[in-house]
C-alpha cells in the first residue's frame, strides 16, 4: 500500500506542477520555486510530517521536501545555535543532494547536447 500511497502523492505534485505551467503565464523555475516554498510552510504547520507517514519516502522525492529539509535544518540550527545558527545550518541537510544534483548534470552534459 505504501507504494500506492507514493506513486499517488508523486503523481499529486506533478500534476499540481503541471496544471499551474499550463493555466498560467508561470514558468517552470517560478514552479520550481513556489514547490519548495509550499513545501516549507507545510513543514511550518506540520502537515508535510502526515505526507512522509503516508507516502513513505516517495514524499522526499518531489521538489517539495527540499523546502521541508531547508525548514527542518534551519530551525535545528536556531535550536542548537541560536540565530545565527539558523543560517550556518541551513543547507547541512541538503548539501548531499545539491552536490549530486550539480556533479550529475555536469556527467550528463557531458554525453548530451542541448538542443535548441
Amino acid at each position: 500500500m505504501i507504494y500506492l500511497n507514493g506513486a499517488i502523492f508523486c503523481g499529486i505534485v506533478c500534476l499540481l506542477g503541471e496544471l499551474i505551467l499550463d493555466n498560467t503565464k508561470l514558468t517552470a523555475g517560478h514552479i520550481t520555486s513556489l514547490f519548495v516554498v509550499l513545501g516549507a510552510i507545510l513543514s511550518f504547520l506540520g502537515i508535510y510530517d502526515y505526507f512522509i507517514d503516508w507516502a513513505g519516502v516517495a514524499a522526499s522525492v518531489p521538489i517539495t521536501s527540499f523546502g521541508n529539509l531547508l525548514y527542518k535544518a534551519c530551525i535545528e540550527g536556531y535550536y542548537t545555535k541560536g540565530a545565527l545558527g539558523m543560517f550556518s545550518n541551513l543547507l547541512s541537510t541538503t548539501s548531499a543532494g545539491i552536490t549530486s544534483a550539480i556533479i550529475f548534470a555536469f556527467i550528463i552534459t557531458l554525453f548530451c547536447k542541448a538542443k535548441d
